[in-house]
């Protein structure tokens, strides 16, 4: 008997993987492999989850009215114009949804998030990938590379995995340079880390300028909670109306939303991770720099990608067979065309110097 045919397109998707939480070792295992929150998740939100336990019979509020009310006081926004969803990656996938189908093009840069192309492909649509420069998007290649048939431009900034950013008069040009009835989104995921970098914006400006930007955000990263699944967008009015009619009625959790409500409320936490990443980060880098033979690249994340010798023995796949083994995950990003690199997430303190002594034994075999 023959099994039921999926819509093209559907078949040719590699499911995404995350970054593994487990290692073959008997050490301490340290996992930095997720770009997740260093100090655990907010205490605040933590606090709303335990509040919520009583009233888990209760389903959610659908509109998510309360988190958008608060997400529009702190950062100066339109309610109407909020749109929440489990994690910011849902909402990527119903901007595809909505606006591009069969045929149509979805276009992105050459390292940007694997979610992009697997979305396109799930509704039929061709993914296509512009040439970054110096692991950097390229507003030049975006444009060049715009077709009759390109519907949705996505821009991952700052991006994962490379930890790079283009300046807000980039972004700026990239939008004009793009017809008026293709949807720009900024993939803002980690706009909060941005802080001191004065040419940066997460996107809100245009999304206010005009008819076609999104600006999309999660809870994930800054506040630790991608556990918990919630991210949101800000979009003009009529893509808002388009996602709040495509998405699932209650697609946002009763715990989620209001751990969300509590931890914008969380700027003493959020300051602590900000500076904990700055001074981690910097420190890790110049670290791994002095090691010779390796490269730990510029990022304006919460992580950072080193770079390893293209050699038998010496490459990313033998470093991650190796810290793995001790207990210390890594990301490998080969399917971002990135194979001699890994990706490391900023942990703690004491996770980090643990890591940096790892890939000092690796390099010194």
């Amino acid at each position: 008997m023959s099994a039921p045919t999926p819509r093209p397109g559907i078949l040719e998707i590699s499911p995404y993987q995350g970054g593994k939480s487990s290692a073959n070792s008997t050490q301490r295992v340290i996992k930095l492999s997720s770009n997740e929150g260093a100090l655990g998740p907010s205490p605040k939100a933590m606090e709303a989850l335990r509040n919520t336990a009583s009233r888990l019979h209760r389903y959610p509020d659908g509109g998510c009215d309360l988190l958008r009310k608060k997400l529009a006081e702190k950062y100066d926004l339109e309610m109407d114009q909020l749109v929440c969803g489990a994690g910011s990656d849902e909402l990527l996938t119903l901007l595809i949804r909505a606006y591009a189908g069969p045929g149509d093009e979805v276009l992105y840069s050459q390292h940007g998030f694997l979610m992009y192309p697997i979305a396109a492909k799930g509704v039929g649509a061709v993914p296509v990938t512009a040439a970054e420069t110096n692991m950097t998007t390229s507003v030049d290649a975006m444009l060049a590379a715009v077709t009759e048939k390109t519907k949705i431009v996505f821009v991952a900034n700052p991006n994962n995995p490379t930890g790079t950013y283009i300046t807000d008069g980039e972004m700026k040009r990239l939008r004009d340079g793009l017809r008026e009835d293709i949807v720009l989104v900024v993939d803002a995921a980690y706009a909060e880390f941005m802080t001191g970098q004065e040419d940066y914006s997460a996107g809100e400006e245009l999304v206010k300028a005009g008819n076609n930007t999104v600006m999309t955000r999660t809870f994930s990263k800054i506040y630790g909670l991608g556990g918990i699944r919630l991210g949101w967008c800000y979009a003009p009015v009529e893509i808002a109306d388009v996602l709040q009619r495509l998405r699932n009625p209650f697609n946002v959790p009763l715990p989620t939303q209001e751990a969300g409500v509590a931890a914008l409320d969380d700027d003493d936490f959020v300051n602590d991770c900000v500076r904990h990443n700055a001074e981690t980060l910097a420190w890790f880098r110049d670290e791994v720099n002095a090691i010779g033979g390796l490269t730990a690249h510029p990022s304006y994340g919460n992580f950072v990608m080193i770079e390893f010798p293209a050699q038998d023995g010496k490459n990313a796949d033998a470093a991650n067979d190796f810290m793995m083994a001790r207990g210390v995950i890594p990301r490998k990003i080969g399917a971002y065309g990135l194979s001699q690199m890994l990706r490391v997430s900023i942990g703690t303190k004491e996770e980090m110097e643990i890591c940096l002594q790892t890939i000092k034994d690796f390099v010194n075999l």
